[in-house]
């Protein structure tokens, strides 16, 4: 048995074929939890060797596959069966000859001819058709590779026979992924792009790969590598990492360990924390955080090891005993201010509130930057300074929730915001925080201005487009502040509200037609378009909430007399001080949304004179637009077909009726999202499902941003 760690180039570049089994199963990798994840590890290595082409840079390690030798005679081209790793070595195939396509499309000819031997034996060692192939997978799936291996570039994926299978669906994903990474920054730059993601592919990826001989035992080599047993998480593998060291280095290993490790072996640090849509044990989540603070760049879940490796042989410029100290004193921090986050009563600090709402806001991704503030290089930083700090960049995540601007990049400008941290003046980090924030101006990282915010929540149905969590800590600190926990001052009325407990209750309730006639003039649509507006919500107890919840506003039962009775919020007694004696009705709403909202922007401020132009259309969220009125417009026309978004559901086709329904695989649907949902099983957003072109350039939404566009200028019929 031969283990080595090699690159693609070494692997590939020989003239062989790697031969899948006939038993192993068909390909099953997915977008989302292999393609994409491949695609970002090669994207971030290209763009590092791009940005720094004169250093040495570190591979990236892809994992491990099982080769064993098959006796060929020797005029036969050389063949090795997969053992285990099929699914990587036929992914990595899929991947190269979609970068080779769109690289050798743009002009780039050398990188393009550097690729090719990695994707096809020469013809002088073909004595079959498939003997042009690497890698052949099992029977079910050769089909499919070869059409889509063998098809002209470009690709018409939605010509090929095969086009609804996994592998062409890998090959689509990566040739539009590598299609926009090498036009990212113009023509001009396409050139050393495509040499810098060439060279990345082929010599800074890396795969252990273990090749047996004819001979040995390769079904008990797979069994010992699959066995079942606990996986190592990245925190199992840092201590490995770390007391072999001290060990190498002649360190008490029994004191060290006990002094400065043994904490991260009780519950809490064991406990399963949700990070995204996957859960970690909080230790490698701490680990992960830690390495973010201390490097600030960008580092996942999956390479925390790796990068743990590399910032202590070659960054840290101390010895491994001075580095685990850090560490100890570093979780002490980060312990602190997660457990301050799940207190619910009483006074809280600057950084335990800080913790509370970005935990309610599911925004694991600040923690770095809490970590680089509290754990300063330059020592102890400024109480004000910190303040300064974490109130600017709770404003930015709030009012980024608020207008619904998208979370995408957020780990990569948090890591930004760590830079900043670390390299400014430890006087006015601060100050320097406040104003890199506000410099963003680009989708991904604007602060969201006064009139943006104002204009968005004046008409929004915040209690349908933001979770209950969240508003629930909008709610709470609306009151807080009216109760005069106002920056850093400290309340003179008491204590503040209760948090994560209050039920959030409609005070004109949802079924209202019972109990609350219609006032005059004032339509239906006109009241619930009112109903779930911030003006309309309050907080109650949940035994409070159960009692009054669709009663009437007046009378004896009546949601006025219970609240003034049993309730002691201020969002309560205010509402009852103001519409004493009166129906609680629109334009009530509509007064204590405007209160609401100068709450929300005096708790959560910008910069003076801070004014951001980004195009966003926020029309979509006031104005229910359907498939009809783009009819109606011109805009679409009955029988036209819509194509399912490229990627994971791409190949699906649909029709838009003359009624405005859609039908799809023989359903007839009632809206986009709808018949996007009868396609992924789950829930979908259909107007960025659907798109009007195969190759998903025009989506739906795009349709109806040119609707409303043309709406507002009055240019619509």
């Amino acid at each position: 048995m031969d283990t080595q760690v090699r690159t693609p180039q070494a692997i590939f570049m020989q003239p062989q074929r790697l031969l899948v089994p006939l038993f192993q199963r068909p390909y099953v990798w997915n977008e989302e939890l292999q393609w994409e994840p491949l695609w970002k590890d090669l994207e971030r290595v290209s763009t590092r060797l791009l940005n720094e082409p004169h250093i040495n840079h570190a591979p990236h390690f892809l994992g491990a596959v099982v080769l064993q030798q098959l006796a060929t005679p020797t005029s036969d081209l050389q063949q090795r069966t997969v053992i285990d790793g099929q699914q990587r070595l036929t992914t990595f195939q899929l991947l190269l000859d979609a970068l080779h396509a769109e690289i050798e499309h743009v002009g780039a000819k050398m990188p393009a001819a550097r690729l090719e031997p990695l994707i096809a034996n020469g013809e002088a060692f073909r004595r079959h058709k498939e003997d042009r192939f690497k890698v052949w997978p099992t029977n079910r799936d050769r089909a499919a590779f070869y059409e889509v291996m063998e098809a002209p570039a470009p690709v018409d994926y939605q010509k090929l026979k095969h086009r609804g299978s996994r592998l062409a669906k890998a090959h689509e994903y990566f040739a539009l992924q590598c299609r926009e990474w090498l036009n990212a920054e113009g023509v001009d730059n396409v050139a050393a792009r495509a040499e810098a993601i060439e060279r990345s592919a082929r010599e800074l990826m890396q795969i252990v790969v273990i090749d047996l001989a004819a001979h040995e035992n390769a079904q008990e080599i797979f069994e010992t590598l699959n066995a079942r047993g606990a996986v190592l998480t990245a925190a199992d593998l840092i201590k490995n990492f770390v007391f072999q060291r001290l060990l190498e280095q002649g360190a008490d290993v029994e004191k060290a360990y006990g002094k400065y490790w043994d904490q991260f072996e009780t519950a809490f640090w064991e406990e399963e924390v949700n990070v995204g849509r996957m859960k970690h044990q909080r230790s490698s989540v701490f680990l992960n955080h830690w390495l973010i603070a201390k490097t600030g760049e960008e580092v996942l879940a999956r390479e925390v090891f790796s990068g743990f490796k590399t910032y202590a042989d070659f960054h840290a410029g101390r010895p491994m005993i001075e580095l685990l100290e850090e560490i100890h004193r570093a979780a002490s921090i980060y312990r602190d201010f997660t457990q301050k986050a799940e207190i619910q009563d009483g006074p809280l600090d600057r950084v335990g509130l800080f913790a509370y709402r970005a935990k309610t806001l599911e925004s694991e991704v600040v923690k770095p930057v809490l970590l680089a503030l509290l754990d300063h290089p330059a020592g102890p930083l400024p109480a004000g300074d910190i303040d300064t700090a974490l109130d600017a960049l709770e404003s930015w995540l709030v009012r980024r929730m608020l207008v619904r601007a998208t979370a995408k990049s957020y780990n990569k400008l948090m890591a930004d915001v760590v830079s900043v941290v670390r390299n400014g003046k430890p006087w006015n980090v601060g100050g320097d925080v406040r104003n890199f924030l506000a410099s963003q101006r680009s989708e991904i990282g604007y602060w969201p201005d006064d009139e943006e915010v104002g204009g968005e929540l004046k008409l929004l149905p915040i209690y349908r487009k933001v979770s209950r969590g969240r508003l629930r800590m909008v709610l709470e600190s609306i009151e807080d502040h009216w109760r005069g926990w106002i920056q850093d001052q400290t309340s003179a009325a008491g204590m503040r509200i209760r948090r994560n407990t209050y039920a959030i209750e409609h005070v004109m309730p949802q079924s209202w037609l019972k109990h609350w006639p219609l006032t005059s003039g004032v339509s239906e649509a006109d009241r619930d378009a009112r109903i779930h507006r911030l003006g309309n919500l309050t907080l109650l107890t949940k035994k409070l909430n159960s009692t009054v919840s669709n009663g009437p506003w007046s009378g004896t039962a009546g949601k006025a007399a219970h609240l003034q009775e049993k309730d002691v919020l201020l969002l309560n007694s205010r509402l009852l001080k103001d519409y004493d004696g009166c129906q609680w009705c629109e334009a009530g709403i509509d007064e204590r949304t405007d209160r609401a909202i100068q709450t929300i922007l005096a708790v959560w401020p910008v910069p003076t004179g801070h004014k951001v132009q980004v195009s966003r259309d926020h029309a979509a969220s006031t104005i229910v637009v359907e498939i009809a009125d783009l009819l109606s417009a011109g805009l679409l026309s009955a029988g036209q077909a819509l194509y399912s978004r490229p990627g994971k559901y791409g190949g699906d086709t649909a029709r838009i009726l003359g009624d405005g329904r859609i039908e799809v695989r023989g359903e007839i649907c009632s809206s986009p999202s709808q018949a996007g949902t009868f396609v992924r099983k789950k829930a979908t957003n259909g107007w960025h499902f659907w798109r009007l072109d195969a190759q998903g350039k025009q989506s739906l939404d795009d349709v109806r941003s040119e609707y409303l566009k043309l709406t507002f200028s009055g240019e619509a019929e």
